[in-house]
């Protein structure tokens, strides 16, 4: 069989997992991701382990948070005046916002009351390791 090598296209069926098994996402019941191995187009830890896996193989990887979407970062982790959100926003909600540099980001409101709101603009599975079972579908470009 043709093992998987840096700058080849691929299609890949995975599901990720948190380290104690609850679900992240999958593309079960969806197309393959397809992506160019070695381009950044996926998480470093996972696009890294593509490489030499076969059409057809499955397996399970683990990414640790450094080489997935990072450690979680307190600076970016805010307090503000609870004016800033619009209202009816819960703990959880993602929201658009704009930052000090003038570009868009997204933020988590992780706790509010009436007088302020902490939001968070962390990768939601920033300072999380992965887990992966993939199966590599097809080498597009052989």
């Amino acid at each position: 069989m043709t093992e998987v090598k840096n700058g080849d296209v691929v299609r890949i069926h995975y599901t990720a997992k948190l380290a104690d098994g609850s679900a992240v996402d999958s593309s079960q019941g969806r197309e393959p991701l397809e992506f160019k191995v070695g381009a950044g187009q996926i998480i470093p830890g996972l696009d890294r382990e593509i490489s030499g896996m076969e059409v057809g193989e499955m397996n399970t990887v683990t990414v640790p948070a450094q080489e997935a979407y990072g450690p979680h970062d307190d600076a970016k982790v805010q307090t503000m005046p609870r004016s800033v959100v619009p209202e009816g926003v819960a703990v959880g909600t993602r929201l658009q916002g704009t930052g000090p540099d003038g570009q868009q980001m997204a933020v988590t409101v992780t706790d509010l009351d009436e007088n302020q709101v902490t939001l968070d603009a962390n990768h939601p599975l920033a300072g999380q390791d992965l887990v992966f079972d993939v199966t590599v579908v097809e080498i597009v470009n052989v």
